[in-house]
């Protein structure tokens, strides 16, 4: 037997996730629901900071926290690290800076891919939690300042804003918050007819994402998918198969 390198006090999990405190349901899909994930995850919480306190007042005294996690958790031995929201997209490169297992911070990172991926000639459709607080500088904290992007809020709702951006209560009802977003959706698309392509910035959209590419009927981004992505490339396999008699 192989002798290993102990200091973890959790073994197996590929994926670390810095959380930001919330209480509202999370269904399978979202990166905080680890029943609906086909990979291992550890969670670290960033106690007190909220998705409105992210959104609303991303001071600079907000990063020290998210940095600290990220080092906890590649202290675990954890193999990538993401976070619960995609606002993080602003520390993207102070927090891949502070350790040295890759970080996505955000589904935003993938914006250059999707334009890219679809042939750089239309812009891509972001739908996001909130298109007032989502500027610029989350942009250029992945890169992907100079890609063409229509943005498509969920501010003005009732049942996503009140629960999610708000804070005013923890129940939640799904169907009307599924009915929200692919209203949004839909909207997006009336919008910009032209994107060929969609990232869902906020991470309480990938539950919804099979509905929305029904609607739209473009590829759609999103972080549980892009987690993924990050387990296999940092957990490699050998695959299995057959080749011809030797």
């Amino acid at each position: 037997m192989p002798v290993y390198r102990g200091g973890q006090n959790i073994c197996g999990a590929s994926i670390g996730v810095l959380c930001l405190e919330s209480y509202f349901p999370k269904p399978p899909g979202h990166i905080k629901n680890p029943s609906g994930l086909p990979f291992p995850v550890l969670y670290e919480m960033i106690d007190g900071i909220t998705v409105p306190t992210l959104l609303n007042n991303p001071t600079p005294e907000l990063l020290e926290p998210f940095i600290v996690g990220a080092q906890r958790l590649e202290a675990e031995g954890v193999r990538a690290i993401t976070g619960s929201c995609g606002f993080l997209a602003l520390f993207q490169k102070e927090l891949a800076a502070a350790v040295s297992v890759p970080v996505f911070a955000s589904s935003l990172i993938q914006v250059p891919l999707a334009f890219h991926m679809t042939g750089a000639n239309a812009p891509v459709g972001v739908l996001t939690a909130d298109a007032s607080a989502l500027t610029p500088r989350h942009f250029q904290g992945v890169g992907a300042d100079d890609i063409p992007v229509v943005v498509k809020g969920l501010e003005i709702t009732n049942e996503f804003a009140d629960v999610i951006l708000r804070n005013l209560r923890t129940n939640m009802d799904t169907d009307l918050i599924e009915t929200e977003v692919l209203q949004a959706a839909r909207d997006l698309k009336t919008e910009a007819p032209e994107i060929r392509s969609l990232v869902l910035e906020c991470t309480d959209l990938p539950p919804y994402a099979a509905r929305i590419q029904a609607e739209l009927q473009v590829p759609v981004f999103d972080l549980t998918t892009l987690a993924q992505m990050a387990h296999s490339v940092s957990t490699r396999a050998p695959y299995s198969g057959i080749m011809p008699w030797g």
